[in-house]
């Protein structure tokens, strides 16, 4: 026997030894002979007695061995998820650190639009005032330039009309990360914020603005001139300074020409230089926003699967 106690049962008159009576009458108490079961107590008797407490114990055994293997299972399944899932946190952060730098990029291309815009739009509403005057050089304009023999540069600005800049910042990392579950680190606020910037209104008004609206107007006057200056003028040359300086009187003439130029000037003075200082504005308010969030999100740290705040 491999305990005493199991001995000192069988051992009834306790002189130490097991005789064969006392063997047998241990047999006889441990349970039912398998011979006199029925078929699904000899299916699950494993000896050829079938004990009852015993029975019971091992199904004890079995329901507590059971539940630590699926408690360990579970908690090994739980922290590889949580691996995941910590993986995929430190991502998003990066990835808002990412979109914090590309919207502050778009603040300088703002920036530089805003400046572009305001140096075209002072030089046509002088063409424009200019337009009247009884001068050949109505059309033409300078800019210093040291290189040049006298220190400037003339030009016409009619003749560079049909140039155009839409307005256009790059946006890739909103674009990347919009479906990849970094918004989820966003409180709901920036979200819409950074929604706002890259596909609100004021981005979609500039856009147009600048794109459809500013070409369709620069199609007109590039086919007023295909449609009647050519027919017009012995020679059509916008790009010389010689063809605006000798073809002065009749484009002064050409009202036409002059109502395209109040329509574009129109555009830019009313609608697209004030959109570009609110959409500024937007931009510097959602840096503002994210940055705040990267800070808190900095902050954090995990412990097992939890994410934890020093700052709550």
């Amino acid at each position: 026997m491999d305990k005493k106690d199991d001995f000192d049962k069988i051992d009834t008159n306790q002189d130490g030894y097991i005789s064969r009576d006392e063997y047998a009458d241990a047999n006889k108490s441990a349970g039912i002979e398998k011979e006199n079961l029925n078929w699904f107590l000899r299916l699950i008797t494993l000896g050829d007695r079938f004990d009852i407490k015993d029975f019971w114990d091992r199904v004890k055994k079995s329901i507590v061995e059971f539940i630590i293997l699926v408690f360990g299972v579970t908690v090994s399944f739980g922290i590889e998820q949580q691996g995941g899932d910590s993986e995929n946190r430190t991502h998003g952060i990066e990835n808002l650190v990412n979109l914090k730098e590309e919207v502050g990029k778009m603040i300088e291309f703002t920036d530089e639009y805003i400046e572009q815009i305001d140096w075209v739009v002072s030089m046509y509403r002088k063409q424009y005032d200019r337009w009247d005057q009884d001068n050949d050089s109505v059309f033409i304009d300078f800019i210093e330039d040291e290189e040049e023999p006298n220190g400037k540069l003339y030009f016409s600005p009619m003749g560079n009309y049909t140039q155009r800049d839409p307005f256009n910042p790059e946006r890739v990392i909103f674009d990347a990360i919009k479906l990849d579950g970094t918004f989820r680190l966003l409180p709901k606020k920036v979200g819409l914020k950074m929604t706002q910037i890259y596909d609100g209104v004021e981005l979609g008004y500039l856009i147009e603005n600048t794109g459809k609206i500013e070409e369709n107007l620069v199609n007109q006057f590039t086919n007023r001139i295909a449609t009647k200056w050519v027919y017009d003028l012995t020679w059509v040359e916008a790009d010389y300074n010689e063809f605006w300086l000798e073809n002065r009187k009749y484009i002064q003439q050409d009202k036409f020409i002059k109502y395209n130029l109040f329509k574009r000037l129109e555009l830019w003075e009313t609608s697209v230089q004030e959109q570009l200082q609110n959409y500024k504005s937007s931009l510097e308010s959602g840096t503002k926003m994210l940055d705040s969030v990267i800070q808190v999100r900095d902050s954090e740290f995990e412990f097992i699967w939890w994410v934890l705040n020093p700052k709550d």
